[in-house]
């Protein structure tokens, strides 16, 4: 995790909130720690944004949020 945290905090436009939900999401999951740090590797100049909308794109995005369903 924390080589992710150093890539995170290395993007040029990266900020603590930005790097903080990043970071929570990659540790509910080995899978998706892989797959930022995959991303991150092939992208090194993608901005704070450009991870938001790969996160947000990941089929399993919602699950965390899936208790929030009102009924």
């Amino acid at each position: 995790m924390s080589e992710l945290s150093v890539m995170l905090n290395e993007i040029e436009d990266s900020y603590y909130d930005f790097v903080s939900a990043m970071l929570h999401y990659a540790e509910k999951k080995p899978s998706r720690s892989e797959a930022l740090l995959t991303y991150l590797k092939k992208n090194p100049t993608a901005k704070s944004s450009e991870v938001i909308r790969f996160v947000s794109e990941q089929p399993d995005f919602f699950e965390d949020a899936a208790y929030m369903q009102v009924g």
